[in-house]
């Protein structure tokens, strides 16, 4: 209460607490009392100690960041794993790969690149490029360079300017710029099967946990590309058996069409080659000489030119697979010094695999597969699978042969009966037949009182006489061309008359009649037979392009020091406005110089008579 003096009653002193010393790191207060402040007073932290209390904060929450980053890219690590494992086709997973790191390292660029045999790159799969701008580079990298020297040296190489290094050789006219660069090597077990290349980081420079992030996505892609490339095995293995189990089937049934032909198309399709070439001996197919070699099958680039081509035996790649029976394969054929490829004169040969067509007892042909300058080599896989499938090739085509020259034998028995019988039964019959008639003809009375009756008859009966005696001419040439049938080999310019004859055919429609009479074989020198030979030939071309025959009739005639060749045909005959006779020209050019004649007439009812004879 107050009191009337205007003061105040004085108040009992206040219970104070006992003072302590200040903790340490307590702040201090400007009166000197140290940890007590007042009702007013406001708690402050001197500047110094709040800026280390921010650091640490901002030190946590980057670590904190940094560890979210972290696993964010392990998050990538792991679906970058899942992308490149889940597929098992070896171009799919080299795209994924470069696709992944592109993705998981932050490069505006990636690529792979597949070291080749032989060195440098077999194949180069990039992405991130536009096509316009790659189409306008020209051809891919072939490994020299920086990307050469991750290849010489399979160890990560990591660069901030490329331009900066020595071993830098520049970019080729229409390249995009590319400032950093990170090289690393994919290894399949111990062996180095490509490398990964990044270039561009988008996160302003390659680091080295860039470059242990695409060592580890080197790692998992080593494994799914060897995975992908057993599987690729694996499926061409099924594709060659399954060819061979198809080549069996063709070989056994007896189907129609040319099993070299059908060997060279799978080839082709399964190897994956630009040309595919069969190769046998010159003469036949199981001809003993060894010194010459023909192309007899030829498909894809550039087979046009080289069907029927001689391959010499020494100083070729498929001479000396025929000598060896040894398969072989180079990235190309300037490898093997003195050695060349069948096509190396018309066609931009690069990688070729030479195997042999080996048959029970020797070797019977090469199966040559080539891809253009470029193109990836044969692996050794490839050629284990093209030889085997030519080892069954070759026992196919032996089978197939096997059978052929039994149906030929049962032919040939069959040709021969029927000869004997024409021979021991048919001309003899006739020429029995004949005797008779001249029996008759002997005994017919001669002609009395002016009647012609009598001779008339004996007319009659010797021009039947004479109708036998060429009809049995005839049957004679018919069983010589039976016997020749049954005996391909004979030679002979009978023989080589028959087999013109033979090729003629399918252009003519028809097989032209035949006929030989007197020694032709032994009157004929080489010059006049090579010559008669062609004249044959000649006129029988003429006949299947232009007269429009149904019938020919060939005959050969030796006698009287004369050997005279006549061909007739019941064609359109020779048409009069035709001024074109170089080919006539050469038939009659071919007789004067043996001294002999060429005349073409007109036959009888339609038709044309060409007789071409020389003197003997």
């Amino acid at each position: 209460m107050g009191t009337g003096n205007g003061h105040s009653d004085p108040q009992p002193p206040q219970a104070t607490a006992p003072t302590r010393p200040p903790a340490p790191g307590s702040p201090r207060r400007d009166d000197g009392v140290d940890g007590v402040r007042g009702p007013d007073e406001v708690l402050t932290f001197p500047q110094l100690r709040r800026l280390e209390l921010d650091e640490l904060l901002g030190q946590l929450v980057e670590r904190a960041q940094e560890v979210m980053g972290t696993q964010g890219r392990l998050r990538g690590l792991l679906r970058a794993n899942q992308l490149i494992a889940g597929d098992l086709r070896l171009p799919t997973v080299l795209r994924h790969v470069a696709e992944a790191a592109r993705e998981l390292i932050g490069a505006r660029y990636a690529a792979l690149g597949v070291i080749a045999a032989s060195g440098g790159l077999a194949e180069f799969v990039h992405v991130g490029m536009p096509v316009e701008v790659a189409g306008g580079i020209g051809h891919l990298p072939q490994g020299k360079g920086l990307l050469g020297a991750v290849i010489e040296d399979p160890a990560p190489i990591r660069l901030p300017t490329l331009a900066a290094d020595s071993r830098s050789s520049g970019f080729p006219p229409g390249h995009p710029p590319m400032q950093d660069f990170l090289g690393v090597p994919i290894r399949i077990g111990e062996v180095v099967f490509g490398n990964l290349y990044l270039t561009e980081s988008t996160r302003g420079g390659f680091s080295a946990e860039d470059e242990q992030l695409a060592q580890a996505l080197a790692a998992t892609a080593g494994a799914a590309i060897d995975n992908a490339r057993l599987y690729e095995v694996a499926r061409s293995q099924q594709q060659w058996w399954q060819a061979t189990a198809a080549l069996t089937r063709r070989m056994l049934s007896g189907e129609t069409g040319d099993p070299l032909e059908f060997i060279a198309a799978r080839s082709r399709e399964l190897s994956g080659a630009d040309l595919v070439t069969v190769v046998l001996p010159a003469d036949t197919r199981h001809a003993t000489d060894r010194t010459a070699l023909r192309v007899q099958v030829a498909v894809g680039v550039g087979s046009q030119d080289l069907t029927g081509l001689a391959v010499p035996l020494e100083g070729s790649l498929a001479g000396r697979v025929y000598a060896t029976g040894h398969p072989l394969r180079v990235s190309h054929p300037s490898e093997q010094p003195g050695l060349s490829s069948i096509a190396s004169g018309s066609v931009d040969v690069g990688p070729v695999m030479v195997v042999p067509l080996t048959g029970a007892q020797k070797v019977i042909g090469v199966l040559t597969m080539a891809r253009l300058t470029g193109r990836a080599a044969f692996s050794t896989d490839e050629l284990d699978m093209a030889a085997g499938f030519a080892n069954q090739a070759s026992i196919a085509i032996e089978l197939a042969d096997a059978r052929t020259e039994q149906q030929r034998c049962v032919m040939d028995e069959e040709r021969d009966r029927i000869a004997a019988d024409l021979h021991d039964h048919v001309i003899q019959r006739l020429f029995a037949a004949g005797l008779a008639l001249q029996s008759i003809a002997a005994t017919l009375p001669p002609d009395t009182n002016g009647s012609r009756s009598g001779a008339t008859a004996a007319a009659r009966l010797t021009g039947t006489i004479h109708d036998l005696d060429d009809t049995i001419s005839q049957i004679r040439s018919t069983i010589f061309a039976l016997h020749h049938l049954a005996q391909p080999a004979q030679s002979g310019l009978r023989g080589l008359i028959l087999d013109i004859i033979t090729d003629v055919t399918p252009a003519l429609g028809f097989t032209p009649a035949f006929r030989v009479d007197g020694p032709v074989d032994t009157l004929t020198s080489a010059g006049m037979g090579e010559d008669l030979l062609a004249v044959l030939r000649e006129a029988l071309s003429n006949i299947a392009r232009h007269a429009h025959a149904h019938t020919t009739d060939v005959a050969l005639t030796a006698g009287s020091g004369r050997l005279t060749l006549d061909v007739h045909d019941d064609g359109t005959g020779i048409d009069p406005t035709n001024q074109r006779r170089s080919g006539l020209a050469n038939l009659r050019h071919r007789a004067e110089n043996h001294g002999g004649t060429l005349t073409l007439t007109p036959h009888h009812p339609h038709g044309t008579d060409l007789c071409w004879t020389v003197p003997t």
